[in-house]
């Protein structure tokens, strides 16, 4: 693994701090397992949507929350009795049944707007809301300021 130099970036930006800590944050998701497979679609130009491939988990094995800038993802299957297990032969057995929790580092003011499992499939849309006192605002130039220098 590379260890990448940021101390140009602290030199650009102002308040790279922030953005040090997310690529931190990438850094140790990259050893995440890559159980099980998803989709990040664009659907809008705020919205998103993740897609799982959960085969074999119902929605009462599933929790997804959201905390903070993380969205995790965990699918816990029930122990099945050892009767229930002895009694099935399978030939080939290709569809895993593992538990997992997958996390995503959410951007900032992106919230979860819904879940939902269809085919197999779950579906976790997002969406970005940038609050009124976040959004860009045009700053009047005057020479207010520049008169009261000029008095003193």
């Amino acid at each position: 693994m590379r260890t990448i130099d940021l101390s140009p970036l602290y030199r650009s930006f102002i308040g790279s701090d922030r953005l040090a800590s997310l690529i931190d944050a990438a850094n140790r998701s990259d050893s995440q397992s890559t159980y099980p497979p998803y989709n990040i679609e664009l659907l809008g130009d705020d919205k998103y949507q993740i897609s799982m491939a959960v085969a074999g988990f119902s929605q009462d094995d599933i929790t997804i929350e959201a905390q903070e800038n993380t969205l995790s993802v965990q699918g816990k299957k029930p122990e099945q009795e050892d009767s229930e297990t002895a009694s099935r032969k399978f030939l080939h057995k290709g569809i895993s049944e593992r538990n997992f929790e997958r996390k995503f580092q959410l951007g900032d003011h992106v919230k979860v707007t819904g879940a939902a499992m269809a085919d197999g499939l779950l579906h976790i849309n997002l969406e970005r809301v940038i609050p009124e006192a976040k959004k860009p605002r045009k700053i009047e130039i005057g020479s207010r300021l520049l008169e009261n220098q000029n008095d003193k």
